[in-house]
């Protein structure tokens, strides 16, 4: 009985001290760059990004575990072509009055060794939420050297359908497949 009562005492004292291991980032928004390619009627790929985002990350490297959070303002959308940028703002693809953000938020983070390699989420797009993974090609951590914060980058991608959230215009000229890239940089809380 004794056994017992000190295993139940010695795990609830470790949850907290496990807790207290995961580190807490925030999003800086003037370092991080989530982008787009896609086909433009076959011709061209075109290239655009998003000028707002926000968001959460946290991780704990010695128990390989984390989770992300991630909030893109539609509207900032930018393709360096005003008109068109009007029109991807509108009701034929992010319909950006409606939807003010696409937000992704990971349901599992996966390491090799401690270094994060992918996380899986669901992102949702014009109220559309989907399984996506990002896969992570390069993460670094350490302290900016500009603002002496501890700060961690990554670079991760996915390939999606937009047609699986639902925004369908102009196919199948304008391509399906979406590259989504992400650089990121965030700074400990």
């Amino acid at each position: 009985m004794h056994r017992n009562v000190f295993a139940v005492l010695a795990f609830g004292i470790a949850l907290p001290v496990s807790a207290l291991a995961a580190d807490n980032y925030t999003i800086d928004p003037a370092h991080t760059y989530p982008h787009f390619t896609i086909s433009h009627l076959g011709f061209s790929t075109m290239h655009g990004r998003f000028d707002k985002t926000s968001g959460k990350v946290t991780m704990d490297r010695t128990a390989k575990t984390g989770s992300v959070e991630v909030a893109i303002e539609t509207a900032s959308i930018s393709t360096g072509f005003a008109k068109r940028d009007e029109h991807l703002r509108g009701p034929d693809f992010f319909n950006a009055a409606e939807f003010p953000t696409i937000n992704y938020k990971s349901t599992a983070m996966h390491f090799k060794g401690d270094t994060p390699v992918s996380v899986d989420g669901n992102l949702t797009i014009s109220g559309v939420s989907k399984p996506v993974t990002l896969n992570i090609g390069a993460f670094n951590c350490g302290t900016n050297p500009m603002s002496k914060k501890d700060t961690c980058g990554a670079a991760a991608s996915a390939q999606i359908k937009r047609s699986d959230f639902g925004v369908k215009y102009g196919l199948p000229n304008v391509g399906d497949d979406v590259k989504l890239e992400f650089e990121i940089e965030a700074i400990k809380d």
